[in-house]
C-alpha cells in the first residue's frame, strides 16, 4: 500500500499547485487508508473525492460535478474506482448510480496515468459523449434521437444538481406539476427525462404499480 500512498501524495501536490483546468482533488480527513468493505480481502483502500467543472460550450458549462475515487492497493498498476456522486444526464454515466463507462478506468489503463489524467478524461467525456458505447442506454437513445432535447435535459439536471447557471423553466414547470400530484421531485424528474418530457407518459409511468 505504501507505493500507492506515496504516489497519491505526489499526485495530490501536483494537482493542488499546478491546476487551472477546473479539476479538484480532495484528501480525506484523518486516516488516508481504510479497510476494504470486502472483509475477506484484508486489503486497504484510499478514499478520495474530486470534482470537474463542466467544459465550455456544453450542456454542463459552469456546473461542478463531484466524484468518489477509491484507490486500490495495486495502484498505479490498476485503475482507481470512480463514480459520479453528483447526478448527471450523460450517455456514458449512469443517471441512477453514477457509474462511468470510460476505457481508461477499465482495460486501457496504464501505470503512467494519474488521478489528474482521470479527472481531465472525465471532463473531456462531458464534452464528447460516446453514445454508441453507453453506460445509460436511455440517455444515449435520447442523445441520438433528439440532440436538442438531450441538451435541454442535461442543462436542467446540471442546474438542479450541480449549480449550473442555466435554468430550463419548461422542465421546472413540468416537474412541479407532477410534484403537485404527490410524486417526489426526483421521481418526477427521472420519469419526465426518460419519457422525452411528455407529462402524460410520465404520469402513466409513475402510476404503474
Amino acid at each position: 500500500m505504501n507505493i500507492a500512498v506515496n504516489r497519491i501524495m505526489k499526485e495530490f501536490k501536483e494537482i493542488v499547485t499546478n491546476e487551472s483546468n477546473g479539476i479538484e482533488l480532495h484528501m480525506p480527513e484523518g486516516e488516508l487508508t481504510r479497510d476494504s468493505p470486502n472483509a475477506a480481502s484484508n486489503k486497504k483502500e484510499i478514499y478520495l473525492t474530486g470534482s470537474v467543472l463542466g467544459p465550455p460550450d456544453t450542456a454542463y458549462t459552469g456546473a461542478r460535478f463531484n466524484v468518489d475515487i477509491i484507490v486500490v492497493d495495486t495502484y498505479p498498476f490498476n485503475p482507481p474506482k470512480v463514480r459520479f456522486t453528483t447526478k448527471i444526464w450523460h450517455p456514458n454515466i449512469s443517471s441512477v448510480t453514477g457509474a462511468i463507462c470510460l476505457d481508461i478506468l477499465k482495460d486501457q489503463w496504464a501505470a503512467a496515468m494519474t488521478i489528474r489524467t482521470v479527472l481531465l478524461s472525465l471532463q473531456a467525456l462531458l464534452a464528447t459523449p460516446e453514445p454508441d458505447d453507453p453506460q445509460d442506454a436511455v440517455v444515449a437513445n435520447q442523445y441520438k434521437k433528439d440532440r436538442k432535447l438531450f441538451e435541454k435535459t442535461a442543462r436542467h439536471w446540471s442546474n438542479v444538481y450541480a449549480n449550473g447557471p442555466t435554468a430550463e423553466p419548461e422542465c421546472d414547470a413540468a416537474v412541479a406539476s407532477l410534484v403537485e400530484m404527490g410524486f417526489s421531485e426526483e421521481k418526477a424528474r427521472s420519469a419526465l427525462s426518460t419519457l422525452m418530457w411528455n407529462t402524460s407518459d410520465a404520469l402513466e409511468s409513475l402510476c404503474k404499480p
